[in-house]
């Protein structure tokens, strides 16, 4: 059930905005006028990047602290937001977490835990503020990645949740064009943001990856770029479109172990 109304505050939704790609999105959406909603687990982060934004004389943004994993989340977000008066216009899917390591050596319930986030909680999101991005013609950006290309041995689950990110993403734009909807899915590489770290990710590899990373507010630039224009999937750089049309062209059977060896370096 939508609950826009006249007058209400028109917002943005960003999740996962503490850090990286999301809070380079805040930054940027704010210098361009947007009104904000932030929301992420750390309410330390997000007071610090709101106080920024609205020292640089933007509208303060709204502070939503939320573990997007349980599943009361996006009821509480839309309570929140409506206590405000806040009208949602755009959704920025971007929170989302990865695990370096093979499927049967790591945490079950931290696996479990990340489709929880990458795919159940940016899915519940979409669905509970479908009906009010319809009214208003608003739009969605969904943060997959290149890894939605590839099949990832070594994070394998990771990559999965960012196909079904893309495939959803490609889908529902198909079906909310006549709606007046617009839906993104942004594919960007590496970037070097704390997802990393959290990700566990040998040194090795994260070196290995800072050749061909973009920094977040590049690919903060192109993700509003294409969501505003309306483009369907957004890659950020030609090494990211590269990587996806190779994999594409690449038989699995070589595929497949050279992505193994590349994310199995410790």
């Amino acid at each position: 059930m939508s609950y826009t109304q006249a007058g209400a505050r028109r917002v943005a939704i960003i999740t996962g905005a503490s850090d990286g790609i999301g809070a380079e999105l805040a930054r940027l959406m704010a210098k361009k006028g947007h009104d904000l909603a932030l929301v992420a687990r750390r309410r330390d982060r997000l007071e610090a990047l709101a106080a920024e934004i609205a020292g640089a004389g933007r509208p303060s943004p709204l502070v939503i602290p939320l573990d997007l994993a349980e599943a009361s989340a996006p009821e509480a977000l839309a309570e929140t937001l409506r206590a405000a008066g806040g009208q949602l216009a755009t959704l920025i899917n971007n929170a989302g977490f990865g695990l370096q390591g093979q499927v049967a050596e790591l945490d079950p319930g931290e696996q479990l835990k990340m489709i929880d986030l990458n795919v159940r909680a940016l899915t519940a999101l979409t669905l509970k503020f479908l009906p009010d991005l319809i009214a208003v013609r608003g739009r969605i950006l969904n943060v997959a990645s290149v890894a939605a290309f590839l099949p990832g041995p070594g994070m394998a689950i990771y990559y999965a949740s960012k196909a079904y990110v893309l495939s959803f993403s490609e889908a529902l734009s198909q079906e909310l064009a006549a709606k007046g909807v617009s839906v993104t899915a942004l594919c960007p590489g590496p970037v070097p943001t704390g997802f990393q770290a959290a990700a566990g990710m040998s040194s090795d590899l994260t070196k290995a990856m800072s050749f061909v990373q973009t920094s977040p507010q590049a690919v903060a630039e192109a993700a509003y770029r294409g969501m505003m224009s309306g483009r369907r999937v957004v890659m950020p750089s030609f090494a990211d479109w590269m990587s996806a049309s190779a994999a594409a062209l690449t038989p699995r059977s070589l595929l497949l172990p050279m992505i193994g060896r590349v994310q199995g370096a410790r």
